[in-house]
């Protein structure tokens, strides 16, 4: 289906952002006059003169993300038009400008007297920017000379080598083969291969596992270098910000402490026990003598699917949403009409889903839907990440109204396990209710379990680098094995290609980026739980959180809704679902 095919209602309102593309170029001339922040340069001793470049930032960042976005939202309708792909390349050169220009205000702004510094916190005129100003205070010791720090900036998109050499790597030269699906041969993709482990054709698994793993093999040299040179770069950039360990300074940059880290990896791996247990079921349900890698997506309750066109599927949505309240139910509803969503599936259209949005305008969502339960899932998701937005925007000034990575799946994660609680108690189906609580599982198995296991390794890789030690494939294959066995336990096989696994996961070019995944799914849980059992005072509770933005660290934030992360509960908690709805599943199965 083409694009001018799709009924106008389905599709995202650009036009809230520009009437048109000659209003986009105008507004893109009038960003690129506004660099022009050298002037500010040494005078940041001045409040006024401060006051005044943190406000001229403002107005220009504001210019910027407008025409930002609608320039990667207008490519992402048709990755095919070039005159999209010139608007972001244009966006991405006008931000790299800007960087090198304000190259000179945090080492300046660091300069200043700790009693200067102390005295804007308790000025008024400065309250948008005193959570900024706290952090800059925070990385005083770690902040470097003007002309470092220029240099650095100069230098970003070469130290984002390593991540794009992975990606031609992974999206343009991987040597994937032709396999065989409903009786006609097709090139194995990255999507297809994750068609083909849900399936229930053994076989048919087996061979895509066999041949996936074998294109990444044939390049585990190259791979191996690519990643060793980021992590390289991640001990360099640590070292030259005068950081202790690449864990350290990736935490910082969110305003994190890394006991949460390690409660997360304690609390994960003090429960493996359960996910042994889970991985024994999988085997015995399937009914097979040994169990492989390629059998631990595969189907264990068949022939059930929710299936609902895409009004209806919104539309149940917000019934299973009904705990947050009628004005969050109230804003559903509007980004279903107001064309905040942009649904069908087009020639050339991005894949896969996401939320975006700028300030002063309403939050976009891009889907592909489809009628799938997955699918009504994601409605569900990119709904909770738009309503975040939505909420922390109209809260909090421009300077405080972004959250963190760090708390970005809370949202949408609480809206999934909202949802898949009212479906579990919404049916009389026994067969779909065995299909929820193994969606729930593998949910929790896939966020939780997988994406702390990521983490160890990322650990360990930057450790053994940080303490000299080559990183060779041999190394990095046995390190990412040896934490396999443990996450997996002794009910699967443990082959060589899995111990590989490592060399495809792109996530590993951003470090210690994954972690953020298993910390939401855990604030998500111990969220949802709270509001199911003591309704009102939770919601409220969790709407003050919703409406922070990054007023503090997301830490603190998270303590608005009611769950602690730097205390093992709210993992332990998570931990205790996961064993809890296993209990349910295996009565169900009968095992």
């Amino acid at each position: 289906m083409e694009r001018n095919q799709v009924e106008k209602r389905y599709t995202w309102n650009t036009e809230e952002l520009f009437a048109s593309d000659e209003d986009w170029e105008k507004a893109f001339a009038d960003a690129e006059k506004g660099i022009n922040f050298s002037s500010y340069a040494g005078k940041l001793g001045d409040k006024k003169q401060l006051l005044a470049l943190f406000k001229a930032n403002d107005e220009f960042s504001k210019k910027v993300e407008r025409v930002f976005l609608y320039a990667s939202m207008k490519h992402d309708e048709d990755t095919r038009v070039s005159k999209y792909i010139s608007y972001a390349s244009k966006c991405a050169a006008l931000i790299s400008k800007y960087s090198a220009e304000m190259a000179f205000f945090e080492p300046e702004l660091a300069a200043q007297s700790e009693e200067y510094l102390n005295s804007l916190l308790t000025d008024k005129a400065f309250s948008d920017y005193d959570y900024t100003i706290k952090l800059l205070i925070k990385r005083k010791p770690h902040v470097i000379p003007e002309d470092q720090e220029r240099l650095i900036a100069l230098a970003g998109e070469t130290l984002g080598t390593f991540h794009d050499i992975f990606s031609m790597i992974d999206n343009a030269d991987l040597p994937l083969p032709e396999i065989e699906l409903d009786g006609e041969k097709t090139k194995l993709t990255h999507g297809t291969y994750g068609v083909i482990l849900h399936s229930s054709d053994r076989e048919k698994r087996k061979e895509a596992y066999e041949k996936y793993y074998g294109a990444y093999e044939s390049l585990l040299n190259t791979i191996t270098a690519t990643y060793y040179g980021n992590v390289k770069k991640d001990v360099l950039m640590s070292k030259a910000y005068k950081y202790n360990s690449c864990l350290e300074r990736a935490l910082s940059s969110e305003d994190v402490n890394e006991s949460v880290y390690r409660n997360l990896l304690d609390a994960v791996k003090g429960s493996l026990p359960a996910m042994h247990r889970y991985i024994a079921d999988r085997k015995k349900i399937l009914g097979y003598d040994k169990l492989y890698f390629y059998d631990v997506y595969a189907p264990l309750v068949s022939d059930v699917e929710v299936k609902m066109d895409y009004d209806d599927a919104y539309a149940y949505v917000i019934k299973g949403l009904a705990p947050l309240g009628k004005e969050y139910q109230q804003l559903l509803k509007r980004g279903h009409d107001e064309r905040w969503i942009d649904v069908e599936e087009t020639e050339g259209k991005r894949s896969g889903a996401y939320s975006t949005g700028c300030y002063g305008v309403h939050p976009f969502v891009l889907l592909n839907y489809k009628p799938t339960t997955s699918d009504i899932f994601t409605i569900a998701h990119e709904m909770g990440h738009s309503l975040h937005t939505y909420f922390s925007s109209h809260n909090q000034p421009y300077a405080k109204s972004d959250y963190k990575i760090f708390v970005a799946e809370v949202a949408s994660t609480v809206n999934e396990v909202l949802l898949l609680k009212f479906m579990l108690a919404d049916t009389q189906d026994e067969n779909l209710r065995k299909y929820l609580l193994n969606y729930y599982l593998d949910t929790i198995r896939g966020t939780l379990h997988r994406q702390t296991m990521f983490a160890e390794f990322e650990y360990e890789a930057h450790s053994l680098a940080e303490k000299g030690e080559p990183l060779t494939k041999e190394l990095l294959c046995e390190v990412y094995g040896k934490i396999g066995k443990d996450y997996y336990g002794d009910a699967i096989e443990h082959d060589y290609h899995i111990s590989c696994e490592w060399a495809r996961i792109p996530h590993f070019y951003r470090a210690f980026y994954v972690y953020k995944y298993a910390t939401g799914i855990t604030a998500a849980i111990n969220i949802a739980h709270r509001i199911l059992c003591e309704g009102e005072t939770a919601v409220k509770d969790y709407f003050k959180f919703l409406s922070s933005g990054s007023s503090s660290d997301p830490v603190s934030l998270l303590r608005l809704a009611g769950v602690d992360l730097e205390s093992k509960a709210p993992f332990e908690f998570a931990m205790n679902e996961f064993a809890d709805t296993l209990s349910e599943f295996e009565k169900m199965m009968r095992i």
